[in-house]
């Protein structure tokens, strides 16, 4: 990988503060070395203006960060220049602009795992409009299921995630862990863009098309003589769409009042933390000991399908103000708990967070043909108000419906009050097709 192409530049009071005590440190130092040779009045202009590596990590964690990780993204976007006047881009842009409640939604969604995100990006120097890929492949639902049987924010089908470790049982599916599966996406992203020499787009479209797609089409384009970047090579229309979507959006984050969108802000803080528990247990029973929503701890931790940690890591992920909770109720030492609050403090930056917004999310998640009982979990919670509300949870009743001759999804829906697409979700239809005799099962408001 290249080096980042937006490190923060170094706070300027510091450096002026720093600099001339280098200056005076270098300026002995080559006085010393006079007697063996000339100076080099080049060299040390250039030493002696030059910060040391040190000097500039401390300017730069003493550099405010934004309060907003929609500020920290614009500031690493770096695939701006491939947004011009395209027919391609402007197609899917007017969409996300006339869509607004799909931005949203997507942005409640990923509010909790956008932050780690944009840090494991940072680390690699990779462009943070990365950060939105999970909006076009999942729209930030980790229970997504394709019909290719693509699982995740990330999309992995199962022979890729094995390949990037993502182990896969009936208990556990890496595809769905939020660390692991992004720790594997930047490493395959990573892959891809050293194989097609640099080139995002290049390497964007073989993360959905595949890495042999591009490359044929890329040959048969050099056999014809034709152009081989991205935009003029013959891929599938989805793939054709695929990242004009993910510009047009980049487009939009980066000014949204240029469209007439109001992001919600997401504090630029962690949103959880790692906690071990060593053991196999049920999520619902590790929610009550943290005193979180257990609908909250599904989120943070789907990859555990049947609400049980079982053949995956022995860590949870909690929210960063209930962690601390969870280790006393797990009956962590007082020893233990030093040694994990160090260990937290030593993976946060140094700089000091702001404080977290109030901020307002909803948590409808919507899938495909999700495993039944992660599905069904989710379902009776997803009504649940956001938490640091006062509102009181509704109660929620199961009912069954036999479908009848001549219904159709839309009457069904309309009848119970509820979305079409959240009858599918319930039923993990693919379609809107249903036949007499069948059973929906409906989970209705009291």
């Amino acid at each position: 990988m290249s080096n980042s192409p937006f490190n923060k530049d170094v706070a300027p009071g510091i450096l002026a503060r720093r600099t001339p005590f280098i200056v005076i440190f270098l300026a002995a130092t080559l006085a010393g070395c006079q007697s063996t040779g000339e100076r080099n009045d080049d060299e040390y202009a250039r030493l002696a203006a030059k910060p040391k590596r040190e000097t500039q990590w401390l300017n730069q964690a003493a550099t405010p960060q934004p309060q907003d990780i929609w500020t920290r993204m614009r500031e690493g976007f770096a695939l701006q220049d491939e947004i011009g006047v395209n027919p391609r881009i402007e197609r899917q842009r007017l969409w996300f602009v006339s869509n607004p409640a799909h931005i949203d939604k997507v942005s409640e969604r990923g509010a909790l795992y956008i932050h780690y995100i944009v840090e494991r990006l940072e680390e690699r120097g990779m462009p943070l409009e990365l950060a939105l890929l999970p909006v076009i492949e999942s729209a930030y639902n980790p229970l997504a299921y394709s019909r290719a049987h693509a699982v995740g924010l990330w999309q992995f089908v199962p022979a890729t995630g094995r390949d990037y470790n993502l182990h896969q049982t009936q208990w556990y599916d890496g595809r769905r862990d939020i660390t692991a599966s992004t720790q594997a996406a930047i490493e395959y992203l990573s892959r891809l863009h050293e194989m097609f020499n640099g080139d995002w787009l290049l390497a964007l479209a073989s993360y959905n098309a595949g890495e042999g797609t591009v490359s044929r089409a890329m040959e048969r384009n050099r056999r014809l003589g034709l152009p081989t970047d991205y935009w003029n090579l013959p891929l599938p229309k989805e793939t054709q769409d695929y990242v004009p979507k993910l510009l047009a959006l980049s487009q939009v984050i980066n000014t949204p009042e240029s469209y007439g969108i109001s992001l919600s802000p997401i504090a630029n803080e962690p949103y959880f933390d790692r906690v071990e528990i060593g053991g196999s247990m049920q999520l619902s029973r590790l929610a009550e000991m943290a005193g979180i929503d257990k609908g909250e701890l599904l989120r943070l931790n789907p990859a555990y399908k049947r609400g049980i940690t079982l053949d995956g890591p022995q860590y949870l992920l909690v929210p960063t103000e209930k962690a601390e909770r969870l280790q006393l109720s797990l009956g962590r030492s007082p020893e233990q708990l030093a040694e994990w609050r160090k260990q937290r403090l030593a993976t946060n930056r140094s700089a000091p967070r702001p404080r977290r917004p109030e901020l307002h999310r909803t948590f409808t998640l919507q899938q495909a043909t999700t495993p039944p009982s992660a599905a069904r979990m989710l379902a009776l919670e997803e009504e649940e108000p956001p938490r640091r509300t006062s509102i009181a949870k509704k109660r929620q009743s199961v009912t069954y419906y036999k479908v009848r001759k001549g219904d159709s999804l839309y009457r069904i829906a309309q009848r119970f009050q509820v979305d079409t697409k959240t009858l599918q979700r319930w039923n993990s239809l693919n379609g809107r097709t249903i036949r007499p005799g069948q059973t929906l099962t409906l989970f209705l408001a009291n």
